[in-house]
Formats: structure tokens, sequence, C-alpha cells
């Protein structure tokens, strides 16, 4: 069948052939620690499964990666005690002994750890970019404040 033309050949045609691999529809980026992994809106998320069971723990939702990965060492360290691996082994060496715990209080050990991992992160963030904001605008306090002129009027109308 010399006249019939299939469905690969359509696209092996030299018009459909490019020099650039087709798009793919997900890009996967490689996650910055075990355990976590990111939402679409921009959220971090720390989950871990418990052993010999399908069910899962969540450990919660956070604005840093840091802070899940945090959450997420507490967690497998409890669970799996000091020879898990961790992202951070250095930092739970101080953590002392892992006893069994359930998965609740797990979860709640973890959600501790990546709450306070979070709020430290986010308050650093915070005093590093208001340092250059607060010192260009701060206000002197103990100066009485000049009255505004009204737009428009140049006569010295002014607001009281």
């Amino acid at each position: 069948m010399a006249g019939t033309v299939t469905a690969t050949d359509q696209f092996n045609t030299p018009s459909n052939h490019s020099s650039s691999p087709p798009p793919t529809t997900t890009t996967r980026t490689k996650k910055p620690y075990k355990g976590i992994r990111m939402r679409k809106w921009g959220k971090w998320v720390a989950e871990i499964r418990e052993p010999n069971k399908r069910s899962r723990i969540w450990l919660g939702s956070y604005s840093t990666p840091l802070a899940a990965a945090r959450a997420y060492d507490t967690a497998v360290y409890y669970l799996r005690g000091p020879s898990a691996r961790l992202n951070f082994p250095e930092l739970m060496a101080s953590e002392g002994d892992c006893c069994c715990l359930d998965a609740d209080s797990i979860r709640k050990k973890a959600i501790e750890v990546g709450a306070r991992v979070d709020a430290e992160t986010s308050c650093t963030l915070v005093h590093r970019s208001c340092t250059v904001v607060c010192e260009e605008d701060k206000p002197d306090l103990n100066k009485k404040p000049e009255p505004e002129e009204v737009d428009g009027c140049g006569s010295g109308n002014f607001i009281s």
C-alpha cells in the first residue's frame, strides 16, 4: 500500500518534525528535602507513612520547606529511632530519647517543631526586610508634626 498514509507516517513527515522535544504537561522540580512536597499555591506540606500500615500521619502545612522538613525529621525520628534517615541529623542528636509514641503524639510533636521553625524563619525574614524600610521612614516621635497644606491653596490654608 504505497499510497496509504498511516498515523505514524503522518508524524514523521519533515513538516511535523522539529529539533526540540515536545513540551511536557508536568514539570517536576527536585524536592529540597525528604518527606515534603509543595502545593500548587506555594505552601509546603509534610506527611509520613506509618510503619507496616497504609495510613499516613499528616504533619502539617508550612510556608517554608525548612519547617516542613524539620517536622518530617521529628516524626521519622520518633517512628524509626536514631537509625532513621533524616534531613538534619545534627539537629536531632539533641532531641534525646525516642520513645514509642502513638500517631497522634508524633503528629503533635512534629507540628510543634515545624510551627516553631516556621515562626523563626518568618520572623527573620520580616526583620531583614524591615531594617531597610523602617530606617528610612522612621518618624521622629519627639518632634511635633507639621500641619499639612490643602492641595490647590497656596494662601496658607491648612487642614486643622
